[in-house]
């Protein structure tokens, strides 16, 4: 052995010291590496956070921009927001021009639909739904011995199909063809005759009487002479209402742009072409565009699951009155009227009167609505907004049911203003309630075959006042809990009342033909009671 060469122990010792270097280093690194974990998973906590904040805020932006621009703000409100004033957008004629934008967006619940605890919600009511089937089979197992689901009533609500064909037939092609010539008629001569009032004025009085006949007094002879159940007479009707909307919004849409637009010499005026007017007699809207957002495709499988949902919400109506109402109005004995027997029927009445409520709103507002949006790929489905969260009535009535609401206030609110020069806005509004009060009732009126104004009463007098009591500035939440309640308490006197009512009209036949017997409810001098 060489000097060069260590000893054993000293080789030992230093090897057995680098070896204790190296886990101490390893444990040092380990160490380091966890303080790395824990400082990664706080780091990681702090982004999810901002992330959080800044997604909610961009989502909120979203919202607000999507409502602002649900409706475009007219000429005099831009030009202030601009700072830019011109003569020209100060004139009526340039507010007349301010209207409705359509843009691609969904509708709400099918939005909410995606969250899990919004769904569950909706299963609830099918379960509700399971459960009046479950309890109709078992009542008639016990009454019958076997287990049967008759659906008769439906069968005669919707009965005389042919009649309600023919006469829907009569009125669409009415609706597609003589408002459309008759306007070109008027359009392609406006320019040139001598007499512009004349022209006018006739064509006005000759459209005016033939509307006046065929969608006017047609309709109400085909549900009176033929004798309809009520689910019919409320089809007629509500196609004669819903003709009536479209195609005055058509002319109210058109005219004016043939009036400020006359053709060059040797051109013909341009007319909006009969396949935009067609698919806007079909399209879910009241609001008379040439073009309208389009999807790319239809999605079947939507049309069938929302057909479905439309024929599951229609036996759910069957069974709600079938199991709370016909069992507490249907006269098996007389009762002697007293206000107990009346208050009680009331407040039976709450819950499938809101049931009714809410049914009537999702299946024709979410799901009718949507199925014609989906089949002619039509893009802006805001037809409601959340109404369920009103704070006030003002607000419910804005959203509740933003198709008819947009063609009142374009129509109706707007033009009242515009030809006031912006004054008496209360009686602009005031005349929009009792206009949708009216109709209301008419509609009423004819589906039942019998004239009781409690629609009426409900929505002219206490819907005005609430209108303005509870207006927009009342944000607290108890004042959407005074909304519910009212809400609840309203449809609970309806569905009484009507009911009452409608057994009235059966157990007491009139004895006269005066009009004064014709417009008394039967109900208050009938023997027949609850």
């Amino acid at each position: 052995m060489t000097s060069s060469e260590p000893p054993n122990g000293l080789w030992h010792r230093k090897t057995k010291t680098r070896q204790q270097d190296a886990k101490s280093d390893q444990a040092k690194s380990e160490e380091n590496v966890l303080e790395d974990l824990i400082e990664w998973e706080k780091y990681m906590k702090k982004l999810k956070v901002k992330v959080l904040e800044q997604v909610q805020d961009q989502l909120k932006d979203i919202l607000d921009k999507a409502l602002t621009e649900s409706i475009e703000p007219p000429a005099h409100i831009q030009s202030a927001l601009t700072g830019k004033t011109t003569k020209k957008e100060s004139t009526r004629s340039q507010r007349m021009e301010d209207g409705k934008v359509f843009m691609e967006r969904a509708s709400l619940l099918d939005e909410l639909f995606e969250i899990s605890h919004i769904r569950t919600i909706y299963h609830m009511f099918i379960a509700v739904l399971l459960i009046f089937c479950l309890s109709t089979l078992a009542v008639d197992y016990i009454d019958q011995g076997r287990l049967v689901l008759e659906f008769d009533l439906l069968f005669y609500a919707f009965g005389n199909v042919g009649t309600v064909t023919w006469a829907w037939l009569a009125m669409f092609v009415y609706a597609l063809f003589v408002p459309y010539y008759i306007l070109q008629f008027w359009g392609s001569l406006y320019h040139k005759f001598p007499s512009k009032l004349v022209l006018t004025l006739g064509a006005g009085l000759i459209y005016t009487a033939i509307q006046t006949c065929v969608l006017g007094l047609f309709p109400i002879y085909t549900v009176v002479h033929h004798q309809l159940p009520p689910a019919s007479r409320f089809i007629v009707i509500l196609e004669q209402i819903r003709f009536l909307m479209k195609t005055y919004s058509f002319i109210r849409e058109t005219a004016p742009v043939i009036l400020k637009n006359p053709p060059k010499e040797g051109e013909n005026p341009r007319f909006p072409t009969i396949s935009s007017y067609l698919y806007f007699l079909f399209c879910p809207t009241l609001i008379y565009r040439e073009f309208y957002p389009r999807n790319r495709q239809i999605r079947w499988k939507y049309v069938a699951v929302t057909l479905g949902k439309i024929f599951g919400c229609l036996f759910y109506g069957y069974f709600i009155l079938v199991r709370l109402c016909i069992p507490v109005f249907r006269p098996e004995t007389n009762q002697p009227f007293s206000k107990r027997t009346m208050v009680l029927a009331v407040f039976h009445s709450v819950l499938p009167g809101i049931m009714l409520l809410l049914l009537c709103f999702f299946a024709f507002l979410h799901c009718w609505l949507n199925l014609f949006g989906e089949l002619l790929r039509f893009a802006d489905r805001m037809f409601y907004k959340d109404w369920w969260n009103s704070t006030s009535f003002a607000n419910y009535y804005r959203t509740w049911n933003v198709v008819v609401h947009d063609w009142l206030y374009y129509y109706g609110y707007r033009d009242f203003l515009w030809l006031s020069n912006r004054r008496f806005r209360a009686a602009a509004m005031l005349s929009v309630f009792i206009v949708s009060a009216v109709v209301h009732e008419y509609a009423l009126a004819l589906g039942f075959g019998f004239f009781y104004p409690v629609m009426f009463c409900l929505f002219a007098v206490f819907g005005v006042a609430f209108n303005f009591t509870m207006n927009d500035k009342r944000q607290s939440p108890v004042f959407n809990v005074i909304m519910w309640t009212c809400l609840f308490l309203g449809q609970g006197v309806q569905v009484c009342l009507y009911c009452q009512e409608w057994y009235a009209q059966i157990h007491c036949p009139p004895t006269g033909d005066s009009f004064w017997e014709l417009l008394m409810p039967r109900s208050w001098s009938c023997s027949y009671q609850i």
